[in-house]
């Protein structure tokens, strides 16, 4: 993934009944987790988390 990407936000993540669509906006190479990703929402709200919290938006 890479920053301008559309993805899935994992419920697990935001807490939300389904996966939520954002949009890449920070990729972070976290040398104790591994990627970091951060994504927007439409409404603006900011998520981040392991990568595999993450998926492509299709």
């Amino acid at each position: 993934m890479k920053t301008g990407d559309n993805v899935l936000i994992s419920p697990e993540v935001t807490h939300k009944d389904e996966w939520t669509l954002g949009s890449v906006i920070e990729v972070e190479a976290n040398p104790f987790v591994g990627t970091v990703i951060a994504a927007k929402t439409a409404d603006g709200e900011i998520y981040f988390e392991k990568e595999c919290l993450f998926k492509p938006a299709v």
